[in-house]
């Protein structure tokens, strides 16, 4: 079996405006990558034209899909969880979809948001943050969710960080990265995936400027490891792994 990557995010358009580079970074070196979405993104502010919850949520979990494909993911599912409201989400409903996805698809890597909650400090964000977390560790251990097939423990968890916060937020406090990702080769397709959330336009001529600066390098934390060893400067998610 090849390699694999898993992310875990809040909301359609995340695994694009913060992910992206990585995923498409894997998916030009045949990493097999599966991005789980809890919401579908009915409380966005920018709505297009939708005249209903249901109506947006509809389009955001096609703009998704649409913009999964353009970043190369093997495998993409969205939860339908209502978004601003994950704060009141059970801790073990949440965990259980992750311990059960990753061990059916067996990631060697899983990245999702840090605890700060990312570049606008989303309190979704952080809940996803603590599940995923929490799923990492508990999917290789046989007393959680014994129920759930076999047991199985991926080898990395990252955190998204990073060195520039929006000009318009509060700066969130981000752990010290680990891992810097040169993503200009994949630069433009990450910006190509975001164009699929023509429902969020707004909020992509917001934000180019920043982008445009501060977009030539995703940063992570790694955050736990199967192998104990001293913390050191990544250029790779996968480095040395085999």
């Amino acid at each position: 079996m090849g390699q694999r990557l898993m992310c875990v995010v809040a909301h359609p358009d995340d695994e694009c405006f913060a992910f992206g580079g990585a995923l498409a970074l894997a998916a030009d070196r045949g990493i097999e990558t599966s991005v789980l979405c809890f919401t579908d993104g009915q409380a966005a502010t920018h709505r297009g034209s939708a005249e209903s919850g249901t109506e947006l949520g509809e389009t955001r979990r096609r703009e998704f899909a649409e913009s999964c494909t353009v970043l190369g993911v093997t495998e993409h599912e969205v939860l339908g969880y209502h978004d601003a409201q994950l704060q009141n989400v059970a801790l073990f409903e949440a965990t259980e979809h992750l311990v059960r996805h990753m061990r059916r698809f067996q990631p060697d890597v899983v990245i999702t948001f840090g605890s700060d909650g990312g570049l606008n400090s989303h309190i979704d964000h952080m809940m996803v943050s603590f599940w995923t977390t929490t799923a990492f560790h508990w999917a290789g251990r046989s007393n959680r969710f014994p129920e759930i097939t076999s047991v199985f423990q991926p080898r990395r968890l990252f955190h998204l960080s990073t060195d520039a916060f929006l000009p318009d937020r509060q700066a969130p406090l981000p752990s010290p990265w680990t891992a810097a990702l040169d993503i200009a080769r994949v630069r433009e397709r990450k910006s190509a995936a975001f164009e699929k959330h023509v429902s969020q336009a707004p909020l992509m001529e917001r934000t180019k400027p920043f982008f445009a600066e501060h977009g030539g390098t995703e940063f992570y934390t790694l955050v736990a490891e199967s192998d104990p060893h001293p913390a050191r400067l990544l250029t790779d998610l996968f480095e040395s792994l085999d």
